[in-house]
């Protein structure tokens, strides 16, 4: 495929009117139909449907990377450099709760990266990044 296209993800929440007030007023994701039980939103150029879903009292699944519990599954988006820096200082000022606080990877190496990963209201874990070089996303 040549072209980036928009993906779809549903993901369930136990506390809908906390998770929309989350997407809507802290990430700023514009939001879209909704009924009772689920609300869209533009989530940085994608569709994010949030579901109302019973609170589950599974434990958080993590794996170790770099030394850091990285929450799964997770979900986010790529960030361009410059985006990601002012989204994380706006983040900050809404004194999100990092399970990750913004830091580099591969730093001076190919795959530069910058990432964080924080929790929603329903325990939904987000990770956010950005590539020094977007042209190395996949890069080996």
């Amino acid at each position: 495929m040549s072209t980036v296209s928009p993906f779809h993800i549903a993901i369930p929440v136990h506390n809908l009117e906390a998770c929309r007030t989350f997407y809507r007023d802290v990430l700023n994701c514009e939001e879209g139909r909704s009924s009772d039980h689920w609300v869209d939103f533009n989530f940085f150029g994608h569709q994010l449907v949030i579901h109302y879903k019973p609170k589950s009292d599974e434990a958080i699944h993590t794996n170790s990377v770099d030394g850091k519990s990285v929450p799964v599954p997770h979900y986010g988006v790529v960030l361009p450099w410059n985006d990601f820096q002012e989204f994380s200082t706006h983040l900050k000022s809404k004194n999100i709760q990092f399970v990750i606080e913004p830091y580099i990877r591969f730093e001076g190496l190919v795959g530069e990266q910058t990432i964080m990963f924080f929790y929603d209201p329903a325990g939904n874990a987000l990770e956010f990044k950005a590539f020094k070089d977007m042209s190395q996303l996949f890069a080996k």
